[in-house]
């Protein structure tokens, strides 16, 4: 079980403090996804869906930057 959690609806990582997903989770998230590319882009977009509705004023290229433009 990891510490790097997102805390809603801020979507801020419990563990260190920064944006989630920070550097942290993203590692454990590519391991954990290592044989299912697909799903992780499924399961990250689904956050993203989700973040949007609490952070309604973030743009939507920073939040697609942030979720989904480090795969």
């Amino acid at each position: 079980m990891t510490r790097h959690g997102p805390v809603l609806p801020t979507w801020i990582c419990a563990g260190c403090d920064r944006p989630w997903p920070c550097a942290r989770r993203r590692i454990e998230l590519r391991a954990e996804y290592d044989q299912a590319p697909v799903s992780l882009r499924l399961y990250l977009s689904s956050c993203l869906v989700a973040a949007s509705q609490d952070m309604a004023w973030a743009t939507a290229g920073t939040l697609h930057h942030r979720f989904l433009g480090w795969l």
